[in-house]
């Protein structure tokens, strides 16, 4: 057997084992961490984007149906419950700083929050979208279980929200360092929150890695928002459905 077939062989076992595809993925975002340090922490070059950019490629490249590969990779997906809930840490360590700029974080979430919505809706209308895509994109600005959940309730679709919501925060992640600083905004507890707030998840994990009360003001915005949109989203549906 000629070394070729037998590289075949191995591929093709190596392909039905779900152990596989989990170390893929690990292996995929660790390439992609180290090119992010490798560059200084580049924006564009941020780890999650260009972790899914190498899956996505090998998936194409060898004609593996999603259904396959997340058969192996869901214990990642099972993480992300317990990884979400574990951002409580932080903030209960560092709760009395929180508490002092309560005001602050109150009014900040809730403009946020509704203009996040609003902007969304109006971009939706001008682009003449049509009424499942819309609903599915209003939730983009939480974390992906939050926005799921929500897309789920109004009649989306949960699937396509997790998507939106993961590119916002690839975004967000990757710009909100050029936006902040062409805004002049120097404080990282300021910053930290504008990631979480703008870029939930993947921009609460930009900003634990910068900075510490980055990171802890990162947490408090995207738990809050995901609180202020799950309720304010019904109501923006409720006011906005006929027009759907």
């Amino acid at each position: 057997m000629s070394e070729s077939a037998k590289l075949y062989q191995v591929w093709v076992y190596l392909q039905a084992e779900p152990l596989f595809w989990l170390t893929l993925t690990i292996g995929a975002y660790l390439l992609a961490d180290w090119l992010y340090r490798a560059s200084g922490l580049f924006p564009l070059l941020n780890p999650v984007a260009i972790s899914i950019i190498l899956v996505s490629a090998c998936l194409m490249a060898f004609d593996i149906d999603y259904e396959r590969y997340f058969d192996g990779a869901k214990f990642i997906h099972f993480l992300l419950g317990p990884a979400t809930v574990a951002l409580a840490i932080p903030i209960y360590r560092n709760w009395n700083t929180v508490m002092r700029a309560k005001n602050a974080i109150i009014i900040s979430v809730v403009l946020g929050s509704f203009f996040a919505i609003g902007i969304t809706y109006a971009m939706a209308v001008m682009l003449q979208l049509d009424p499942l895509t819309t609903k599915s994109l209003l939730p983009r600005n939480v974390t992906a279980p939050i926005a799921m959940g929500i897309s789920e309730i109004i009649g989306g679709v949960p699937s396509l929200t997790a998507i939106i919501t993961i590119v916002t925060g690839i975004i967000g992640a990757a710009l909100g360092t050029f936006v902040l600083d062409l805004f002049r905004i120097r404080d990282m507890a300021a910053r930290g929150f504008a990631f979480g707030l703008a870029s939930h998840g993947i921009g609460t994990a930009r900003a634990m890695a910068k900075d510490k009360d980055a990171g802890v003001f990162a947490a408090v915005a995207m738990g809050l928002s995901g609180i202020v949109t799950a309720a304010m989203i019904p109501l923006v549906f409720f006011i906005i459905r006929d027009f759907l």
